[in-house]
């Protein structure tokens, strides 16, 4: 018995193409939707008169690993109030908490799920 398999090259060649493609879209996903939970989480917390540079201190960074792309969104320790952050979110026994993370994770999850199919149907086409 003998079988010829045509196009194998050619099938392997645009599976790897889509598989970079997803990955670059799922990223851009990634990043768009971690640039609306900083924005979100900041305005959630701008006004307050003690924490007056803590919203700019809420920043974002965007990695890739083997798994896949991952965000780290929250206060960046090295600027003015940055440091504040767990204090602030989950408050402690002096002060009450101010949820604006967590919140804003939330309001946006839906944006990732969505941003991260869309990723995938481009990448299938």
């Amino acid at each position: 018995m003998t079988v010829i398999v045509t196009g194998a090259r050619e099938t392997a060649a645009a599976l790897m193409a889509s598989i970079a493609l997803m990955e670059r879209n799922a990223t851009t996903a990634v990043a768009v939707t971690a640039g609306k939970v900083k924005r979100s989480a900041a305005q959630r917390i701008s006004g307050h008169a003690h924490l007056p540079a803590y919203p700019s201190s809420i920043t974002y960074d965007v990695t890739r690993s083997p798994a896949g792309p991952e965000a780290e969104i929250g206060p960046d320790k090295g600027r003015r109030q940055g440091p504040l952050g767990n204090i602030v979110e989950y408050g402690t026994r002096n002060n009450a908490p101010i949820p604006h993370l967590g919140p804003a994770l939330e309001e946006h999850a839906d944006d990732l799920i969505r941003g991260v199919e869309i990723a995938v149907w481009q990448a299938l086409r």
